[in-house]
């Protein structure tokens, strides 16, 4: 029987996907199998751990802006700041088509304190002006 030799097809596969595990250690980035493994668990950690950024960096900004309200005044928490009496900050500046989310609010918090508060007032000042609640 003749010797097949089959070419390059097969090893530019695998230097294919060596590509993206360089940088593993031990044998994650030398063989085959284990690479292949290794690729597959890093693509579904990455997948799961981008929606659990997103709930990371909104559990931080509430975390922040908890923390600056709750400096200024000592019985006042992040839930009363967001669901007032007087209204619902966020959603009041969602349906007033504002561009503050969580996350601007957090850094307005933490550049410039009292702007916060000042933010937070004209809103209350608004909506009891145009009786909205």
């Amino acid at each position: 029987m003749t010797r097949t030799k089959r070419g390059y097809v097969a090893r530019r596969r695998r230097t294919k996907s060596c590509l993206c595990v360089s940088n593993f250690r031990g044998a994650h980035s030398k063989h085959t199998r284990t690479i292949t493994q290794q690729k597959i668990r890093a693509l579904l950690s990455a997948h799961r751990d981008r929606d659990k950024q997103k709930r990371n960096f909104r559990r931080l900004w509430i975390t922040r802006i908890n923390a600056v309200i709750r400096e200024r005044v000592v019985s006042y928490s992040y839930s009363q700041f967001i669901h007032d009496s007087y209204s619902k900050l966020i959603h009041d500046l969602y349906k007033k088509q504002l561009l503050l989310n969580r996350k601007i609010l957090a850094q307005i918090a933490i550049a410039n304190r009292n702007f916060l508060y000042m933010i937070s007032n004209e809103i209350r000042k608004e909506i009891e002006y145009t009786g909205i609640i």
